[in-house]
């Protein structure tokens, strides 16, 4: 099971970033870092197993194949900034987290108006 072995590298992490900030608290934003690197590879198998079910039901469904790539980058977009968001606010910068969650949501909104626009065409050809 892989959630074992990423608590397992989380808690590690967790226990040596505690005892590093007591002496070189400089090298705990590395520990972390590394940490979220690591846990991110450990899952990255599991991401094109989804990635590749979503495009055989995309398949199936006949759905625009472009839709589903701008699904998977926005949903990729938030995975990082979610990330960024999170070490940054490790290291105690609040303020820049909050700039990358508002650069990343301008940016999400931006790469959505395709779907949007898309949807509600289908809704007035709906409406009489």
């Amino acid at each position: 099971m892989e959630i074992i072995k990423i608590i397992g590298i989380a808690f590690i992490a967790v226990i040596i970033i505690v005892l590093l900030r007591q002496y070189r608290p400089e090298f705990a934003i590395y520990i972390s870092l590394l940490t979220g690197v690591l846990i991110l590879l450990l899952v990255i198998d599991d991401l094109n197993g989804i990635i590749n079910l979503l495009n055989s039901i995309a398949d199936k469904v006949s759905i625009n194949a472009s839709f589903l790539a701008l699904l998977i980058k926005i949903t990729g977009i938030a995975f990082l900034s979610e990330f960024a968001v999170s070490i940054c606010k490790d290291a105690g910068e609040g303020a820049i987290a909050s700039k990358i969650e508002i650069g990343s949501k301008i940016i999400i909104i931006s790469m959505s108006i395709p779907i949007i626009s898309s949807l509600l065409e289908i809704i007035l050809e709906v409406l009489p």
